[in-house]
């Protein structure tokens, strides 16, 4: 599949899980989740980043922001704008100065620059759907930037409790968003 395939297989998929259908969604981050490790790796284990991380951070974030996306618009243009920026704070964190341009990321998700449009979500009412161990990890981690292994010292448990609290967290929240997109 060349990349113009796939981005419009992606925007399908986005497309499809707003009209309510259920599968649409969980393999649409599948095949997201791919390619960012793909777009992800290089740079971060250059920088010394865990690859990992970014990758969670990121999916995170598009499920934050998902709203921001505009119907009928290309997907991946938006998610390669939200990779770069998670990058970017991944390496701040890391103490370093550096500027990612958004065309290595939209090259390596295989697509052409695109804006990151921009409509608020309510994070709050989305945390609410959390239990605040998983509030904990996700505001440590993608509110204010603290790794995995930071995030499991602060919070006194285990890193690989930490990555599953995230996982589950990322679940919950998706699940959220369908429901609240079937209310709307």
């Amino acid at each position: 599949m060349d990349s113009a395939d796939r981005e419009r297989h992606w925007t399908e998929l986005m497309e499809r899980s707003f009209e309510g259908d259920s599968t649409a969604y969980p393999r649409l981050l599948g095949l997201l989740t791919a390619a960012l490790r793909g777009a992800v790796r290089t740079r971060a284990r250059a920088a010394g980043i865990e690859p990992e991380d970014v990758v969670q951070e990121v999916l995170l974030a598009l499920h934050l922001k998902r709203s921001t996306w505009s119907r009928g618009t290309p997907v991946a243009p938006w998610v390669a704008a939200i990779a770069r920026n998670k990058i970017v704070d991944a390496l701040r964190r890391r103490g370093r100065r550096i500027e990612v341009p958004i065309e290595s990321v939209s090259e390596s998700l295989g697509t052409d620059d695109g804006e990151d449009n921009g409509r608020a979500h309510d994070v709050e009412r989305l945390f609410e759907s959390l239990s605040e161990r998983q509030r904990q990890v996700v505001r440590a981690m993608s509110l204010e930037g603290y790794s995995a292994q930071e995030t499991a010292v602060r919070l006194h448990v285990s890193e690989v409790a930490v990555r599953v609290t995230l996982y589950r967290s990322l679940k919950a929240l998706a699940a959220r968003l369908r429901k609240d997109h079937h209310e709307d």
